[in-house]
């Protein structure tokens, strides 16, 4: 049985007064494009090799989101959980903003489309991101992911 994908990715989060806000992504591609609800996702990619899977969210966050994230920050674990396709993906979230007038600058993947076409078309791995309050990020997020959110809150809480 070949061994499962690893991801690692992080989870952004503001305080809006009482408020607690994440910032999370929307894929990209026209798989997703009409698509919403439950299918946001924490940005992430593949772990590489040895590498350490937080260096990897840091380094997957600049590469789909276009933000430097200073790499000694305080970083919350929040766990893995193993999505429906069997990956296995490992998450932080650490506090921050996107600075003003931010504009996304994720990396692209190529892909034939449309379908049988022969045409190689470039699309962006994430195509928005953005801040939303936690109930709304509730209903956004993959169901798989959703506990990384729980975790967050409990870690957060008093």
């Amino acid at each position: 049985m070949p061994a499962a994908r690893v991801s690692a990715g992080l989870l952004l989060y503001r305080r809006r007064g009482e408020n607690l806000e994440v910032f999370i992504a929307h894929p990209g591609g026209p798989f997703f494009k009409n698509k919403d609800d439950g299918h946001w996702t924490i940005p992430k990619g593949e772990v590489d090799g040895d590498e350490e899977p937080l260096s990897t969210a840091i380094r997957e966050f600049r590469e789909e989101i276009g933000i430097d994230l200073d790499p000694t920050g305080k970083f919350i674990d929040l766990g893995s959980i193993r999505q429906k396709g069997g990956k296995v993906v490992h998450a932080w979230a650490v506090e921050g903003e996107c600075p003003a007038g931010h504009c996304l600058k994720s990396n692209t993947f190529q892909m034939e489309w449309p379908p049988k076409s022969g045409k190689l078309q470039s699309f962006p791995e994430i195509d928005r991101a953005e801040f939303f309050d936690m109930e709304t990020a509730k209903r956004k997020f993959k169901s798989t992911q959703i506990p990384f959110l729980e975790r967050l809150a409990t870690a957060l809480s008093p």
